[in-house]
């Protein structure tokens, strides 16, 4: 059986390849994926074979012979390149997000973030639940790191960081952040246009779409995954510590990944229920009397819940004071703190 065709076709070559080059590397889809930058090269080609998803500038489609859509495309997704198009057509379509429909031809925003371009195609080309089949396999044992100290300001988000880029240099690692305040965007210098709240949001309520929008939603930073954090701590108070912990394994198994390591923060729900599912977990110490007193109380409580299991696989960090933590969170592999961490990795998870 031939596989199915995926075309994109713009004359603003930069932006072709743009798009074409977040597909191939976010979604991984199985159909076919053809770039064409001139529109009689689409004609030539479409002349010997049938494109299943045609996503194609306005200026484009505007110089193909409708001939060959109407008999050689089966969807036609059009890149809107201005607001308004000839004729005040805009009361005949439906209006939504970013998209306008027209007949059985759907207009998106060009200039919009590809994140957004493609989960609209996700939401409205027919076949798109076939993508992830492909590339989705099972994976059981994924290994929960989990981070977490009742002592603030001690550097935990730089460890998890650090110890998260150190592993993904030979492993399959995702950083999940759990803080209600990051600050992961100012950090990065970056908006995003998603965060774990669009993930919570698929897995709830449409889990079989999941796997299409992770991808997209995932980001990279010095080959480290992670997903944004979210920008409301809401949901963060009213996710139980089960699903966190449904979500986890689901996206393991979409991502295959071998590590997820949980930035772990007082104000969610479940924290104890995901420790305990923690392969190890790391709670960094100090020697004032403040943090003696707090790591003290967080103790005596493990002990009156018994959930000693927790204390068995923690393993207790005590930072020498270093010069210097990079600042730029791409640098977390270089300087002490990363040496520190390369030890732990080595001694610990290891076991040289």
């Amino acid at each position: 059986m031939r596989q199915k065709i995926f075309a994109i076709c713009d004359m603003e070559e930069a932006y072709a390849l743009r798009m074409a080059e977040y597909m191939l590397e976010k979604i991984r889809i199985p159909y076919a994926l053809h770039l064409f930058t001139k529109v009689e090269e689409l004609e030539r080609f479409l002349e010997q074979e049938k494109i299943e998803i045609l996503l194609i500038a306005e200026s484009a489609l505007e110089l193909l012979r409708m001939e060959y859509v109407s008999r050689q495309v089966a969807q036609v997704f059009v890149l809107q390149e201005n607001d308004m198009r000839e004729g005040g057509q805009d009361n005949d379509r439906q209006k939504q997000d970013g998209r306008e429909r027209e007949d059985t031809t759907l207009y998106i925003r060009k200039f919009q973030s590809p994140e957004r371009i493609v989960s609209i195609l996700i939401e409205s080309a027919k076949g798109l639940a076939e993508w992830p089949a492909a590339g989705t396999q099972i994976q059981e044992d994924v290994k929960l790191i989990g981070v977490y100290s009742p002592i603030k300001r001690c550097l935990q988000t730089s460890f998890a960081l650090t110890m998260g880029q150190i592993l993904a240099k030979e492993h399959k690692v995702l950083y999940f952040n759990f803080e209600n305040y990051s600050g992961f965007g100012k950090m990065l210098g970056r908006e995003f246009g998603t965060d774990v709240s669009d993930v919570l949001y698929y897995f709830r309520c449409d889990q079989e779409k999941l796997a299409l929008h992770l991808p997209a939603i995932i980001q990279n930073i010095n080959g480290l995954d992670y997903i944004p954090p979210m920008q409301s701590q809401m949901q963060l108070w009213e996710t139980e510590g089960g699903q966190w912990l449904e979500l986890c394994r689901k996206i393991a198994q979409i991502g295959q990944y071998e590590y997820i390591i949980l930035d772990l923060d007082d104000g969610m729900s479940g924290l104890f229920d995901l420790l305990r599912e923690c392969y190890k977990i790391y709670t960094i110490t100090r020697e004032d009397s403040f943090a003696v007193a707090k790591l003290n109380q967080y103790e005596q409580i493990l002990k009156f819940h018994e959930l000693e299991d927790i204390v068995d696989k923690t393993v207790k960090c005590r930072f020498p004071i270093f010069k210097e933590v990079p600042v730029n969170l791409e640098l977390m592999t270089h300087g002490q703190l990363a040496g520190y961490v390369k030890a732990i990795i080595r001694e610990d998870l290891y076991g040289k």
